[in-house]
C-alpha cells in the first residue's frame, strides 16, 4: 500500500425518515438531480469502481455500504461534497472513511470460486430503473482492529499462521467468491480495517464468521460484522464504463 495507490471511499449511507415524507414526484425529481450530479463527478474524475451493498439488517439510518474508488484524493473529495449537496443531501445519512486496498494480489489467491465479471447495463445510467439486490451470494462486511497490545505480540502468540490456514480451509470448503481488505487512512477507535468477503450461501458466511472468532487469534481482535447483499451491481457497474 503506497500513497500512489487508488483511494477507496468507504461509505456507510442511508435515507433519513424525512425522505419518506416527500411526495413521489419530489423524490423522483431529487433522485434524478442527484444521479446526474454524481455521474458528472464520476466521469470528470475517472471513477473506476462503484459498488453498493444493502445490509440485511439495517443499523438505524445506515442501510447501505459503498466502495467508491478514485485514482486520486481529489476525486474522493469531490464525490463527498457532491453527495451531500442539495437536493438529496439534507435527507441522507453519511459516514465516510478514506482507505487504500490491502495487498489485493495476496488475498485474491484465497478465492476458490470467483464470480464471472459483472456485465454493466447497456442503458444510459442517467435513467434510473428498478434497483434490486443480487440474491446470488452473501456478503460479509467486517470492521476490525487488533485489541490494544495485540500488535506487540509475536505472530506465534496471536496464532496468525493458524488463523490464516483456518480461513483458507474455509475458503476452499465453502467456495470463497472474493475477499478484499481496506486500510483506513484515519483509524477509528473501533476499527482500522474493513473487509468485504463474498460467499455463496448463508452457511458459508456463518462458517467464515465462526473462523474469524476462533481462538487463539479471535481473542486478539475486535470486530463488528454485518451481512449484506450486493445492490444492483449491473447498474452501478455502468457508472464507470
Amino acid at each position: 500500500m503506497t500513497d500512489r495507490d487508488p483511494v477507496v471511499v468507504l461509505f456507510k449511507g442511508g435515507r433519513l425518515p424525512a425522505w419518506h415524507q416527500l411526495s413521489d414526484q419530489e423524490r423522483s425529481e431529487f433522485e434524478q438531480t442527484h444521479v446526474d450530479l454524481m455521474l458528472s463527478v464520476a466521469h470528470r474524475h475517472t471513477m473506476p469502481r462503484l459498488e453498493g451493498f444493502r445490509l440485511i439488517g439495517p443499523q438505524g439510518d445506515w442501510q447501505r455500504f459503498w466502495l467508491i474508488e478514485f485514482p486520486t484524493l481529489e476525486g474522493a473529495e469531490a464525490w463527498i461534497r457532491a453527495e451531500m449537496a442539495p437536493l438529496c443531501g439534507p435527507y441522507g445519512y453519511y459516514e465516510y472513511h478514506l482507505s487504500r486496498q490491502i495487498e489485493p494480489q495476496r488475498y485474491s489467491a484465497w478465492v476458490t470460486q470467483p464470480a464471472p465479471p459483472i456485465v454493466p447495463l447497456a442503458a444510459d445510467p442517467h435513467t434510473i430503473g428498478k434497483l434490486r439486490i443480487d440474491p446470488g451470494s452473501i456478503v460479509v462486511l467486517m470492521f476490525a482492529r487488533y485489541r490494544p497490545g495485540a500488535e506487540s505480540l509475536m505472530p506465534e502468540e496471536r496464532g496468525d499462521a493458524q488463523h490464516t490456514a483456518l480461513m483458507q480451509d474455509i475458503a476452499r470448503e465453502h467456495g470463497l467468491i472474493r475477499i478484499e481488505g481496506f486500510q483506513l487512512l484515519s483509524p477509528q477507535a473501533d476499527w482500522h480495517r474493513a473487509w468485504v468477503i463474498e460467499l455463496p450461501t448463508l452457511k458459508a458466511a456463518e462458517a467464515w464468521v465462526a473462523g474469524e472468532e476462533a481462538l487463539p487469534h479471535g481473542m486478539h481482535a475486535r470486530r463488528t460484522i454485518h451481512l449484506a447483499r450486493k445492490w444492483a451491481p449491473e447498474y452501478f457497474a455502468s457508472w464507470s464504463k
